[in-house]
């Protein structure tokens, strides 16, 4: 399963190319004469971008990926369940001993626990068994050449050449990602090139065919997120069936013992004396976390809430931890009442960052908002109530 980065290079987050050159749509080759303009521009050797743009095409299969994207539209348990099976578990388990020493060396050198990269490495590819089959060149230029996100894959092209002028990137036969990642654990050439480790020292970085350079890579790039090294990122843990839910949420960190003193209690183990959110995926009688500083950097991984949420309690299970209680939360809303709930939302002021029926960040703050409006448990979770209340 194919899952889209939030592009959170620096690179990515630039702004669009020159206005000289062709931004995005319009005639496909006109567009490509002007990727290549660029690349000039830039200082390319312009024989190489001969030899890169050449064969490029449109893939239709890209911009139909990219538009359906509904797995998000589900919920943490079902999502989880989905993705956390009893082969990944074992699995990991035997990719864990059998790369031990790599594991040690990205513990030392950047403070990042195994169990978080064989997540990713478990559900980005499955352990690099599948890494994908488009054609990454041609994936970027797709997205760069359709308007609705170029800003952020025009700068992977470039990122691209500059690959193949190293050596580390073959135009026709490269494939990854819908989106362009590449390898193991799926990154875009500019991460590539800015976090790329030649961990196996073979003198390439080559991210499809080494796990060690790809784990290293990752946790390179982990760190250049702002990773803070040798500190937990999720815990379980139990609630009282009374308190202030609109205290919870990511991005609302307290003290620990702040959270102890409403009777916030580790459901094993014990806590970590560090600022945390209490993230409710399911509302206030589904599982309970406390997310801690390590947890906001999974969202310049991946922007989908659900998909954080899992790659980060995978983490934890690869570590131990137990199956989560799941509680017995409210059903949610199907995809449908979803939109229509956003819609209601977005009518009253609300910014929910689109009509798409998925429950991100800003349907959440919208939610809870309109929950303590009505003097609702703000706890974040949409149900049917709301909506009827809307």
């Amino acid at each position: 399963m194919r899952l889209l980065k939030t592009l959170a290079s620096s690179t990515a987050l630039c702004l669009l190319a020159d206005p000289g050159f062709a931004q995005c749509g319009g005639s496909f080759p006109v567009f490509i004469d002007g990727l290549k303009a660029e690349a000039v521009s830039r200082g390319h050797d312009r024989a190489a971008v001969d030899s890169f743009f050449r064969g490029v095409r449109q893939d239709g299969a890209v911009l139909k990926a990219d538009r359906a994207q509904g797995v998000f539209q589900k919920p943490f348990i079902e999502f989880s369940r989905r993705l956390i099976s009893a082969n990944r578990l074992e699995m990991g388990r035997k990719m864990d001993a059998k790369y031990d020493s790599v594991f040690d060396r990205i513990e030392t050198e950047y403070g990042v626990s195994r169990g978080v990269l064989l997540a990713f490495w478990a559900f980005e590819t499955d352990y690099g068994g599948y890494q994908g089959d488009f054609n990454t060149r041609d994936a970027l230029v797709t997205l760069s050449h359709d308007c609705r996100r170029p800003e952020l894959f025009r700068p992977q092209v470039f990122a691209a050449i500059e690959l193949f002028e190293k050596g580390d990137f073959e135009p026709d036969r490269t494939t990854g990602a819908w989106a362009g990642e590449i390898g193991m654990v799926q990154m875009l050439p500019q991460d590539i090139l800015d976090n790329g480790v030649d961990a196996d020292g073979d003198g390439h970085v080559s991210l499809k065919t080494s796990a060690p350079d790809a784990l290293l890579s990752g946790a390179k790039m982990l760190s250049h997120l702002g990773w803070r090294p040798n500190e937990p990122w999720l815990q379980e843990v139990n609630v009282p069936a009374r308190m202030d839910w609109s205290l919870s949420g990511p991005g609302k960190p307290r003290p620990v013992s702040d959270w102890q003193a409403m009777g916030v209690e580790a459901r094993n183990g014990t806590l970590t004396d560090l600022p945390a959110s209490l993230v409710l995926p399911q509302g206030k009688d589904g599982p309970a976390f406390l997310a801690y500083p390590n947890f906001d950097v999974y969202f310049e991984w991946n922007q989908s809430f659900v998909y954080v949420m899992t790659a980060a309690y995978f983490a934890t299970r690869l570590e131990g931890a137990p199956v989560y209680d799941a509680g017995n939360p409210d059903n949610g809303l199907s995809g449908d009442r979803m939109k229509e709930l956003q819609r209601k939302l977005q009518a009253r002021g609300h910014d929910v960052g689109g009509i798409d029926g998925i429950l991100g960040a800003g349907t959440r703050a919208a939610v809870q908002a309109e929950q303590a409006r009505l003097g609702l448990p703000a706890d974040a979770w949409p149900t049917q109530a709301l909506l009827d209340r809307l």
